[in-house]
This record gives structure tokens, sequence and C-alpha cells, in this order.
């Protein structure tokens, strides 16, 4: 998909990504990069004895999916110029190794800033496991380029 810019949004759009299966490796390099080691990401052992029975990957992971289906998308290569928020995220359920997650993006409001330079994108998130359910939601407002004059027609 190409980038597209505060123009080709409308309000009610919805983006639905490819679903990704979460690997020990995700799991582990997570771990890692966040130096979040508790023992109910780390500890096959200590996991068995939650209620989750077995390793839970760590809730801001499911974030950074969302900057991940973002980025596969396309749709904001050339057109994002920052992520202005994340707000109200909701972690439903948890996250599995072995889960294949989605992300679906739905944009809820969008308006131009005051200089009128730019525009602002109310995006609502919702990352969908195998099954349906949904794990993690939340909200992220984007600030957008306009298209550029002279480009109408490169979408």
């Amino acid at each position: 998909m190409n980038a597209m810019f505060f123009e080709d949004f409308t309000v009610g759009q919805v983006f639905d990504g490819p679903g990704r299966t979460v690997t020990d490796t995700d799991l582990s390099t997570f771990c890692m990069l966040s130096g979040d080691w508790h023992p109910l990401h780390s500890n096959e052992e200590y996991a068995r004895t939650t209620q989750f029975g077995h390793r839970v990957v760590g809730g801001v992971f499911g974030i950074a999916l969302v900057t991940g289906a973002m980025c596969r998308w396309g749709i904001f290569d050339d057109s994002v110029i920052a992520m202005l928020s994340i707000d109200g995220w909701r972690f439903r359920g948890p996250i599995f190794v072995g889960d294949t997650l989605s992300v679906r993006m739905t944009i809820l409001d969008k308006r131009l800033t005051k200089g009128g330079t730019a525009g602002v994108l109310d995006r609502g998130f919702v990352i969908l496991n195998q099954h349906g359910d949904a794990v993690q939601e939340g909200r992220s407002d984007a600030l957008i380029k306009l298209r550029p004059t002279g480009n109408a027609n490169n979408k």
C-alpha cells in the first residue's frame, strides 16, 4: 500500500493487518530489549503456578506490534510526522507464545492543526488473537502531513 496523507483518510475507515504468530524468540528478545525478566515472562515453572498456566508475553509487546503493523501497511511511510499519544490502552487478555495476532486500526476522528499546516488522526487500535478475542486495545493520535501540493495524483 502506498503512503496516505491527511486528506486520504476518512472517519470510520478500517485497516486490518495480516496475522503474525508470536514465537519464543519474540518473548526472549522482548525480555532482553525491555529488561523485563519477571518470572511470568521468563520462568516456565513459575508461570505454571499462575492463573495463566504458562509464560505470558509482556503486555507492552502489543504496542510494539501495533507500530510494526503500521510499518508493514506502508500507509504512513511518507506522511506521519509524529505519534502524539497512547491513550486508554487496555490489556484485555494475555498474549502467549504461539498466539497469532492481528492489528485492526480504525480512524475515529481527524482534524487540522490550529495552523492548518498538518492534520491529526485519532486512531483506535485493537489487537485480536487467533480466536477473534481482543487482547489489547487503545487509541493513539498521530500528526500527519497534508498532501503535498502539485502531487494530487501521487497516492
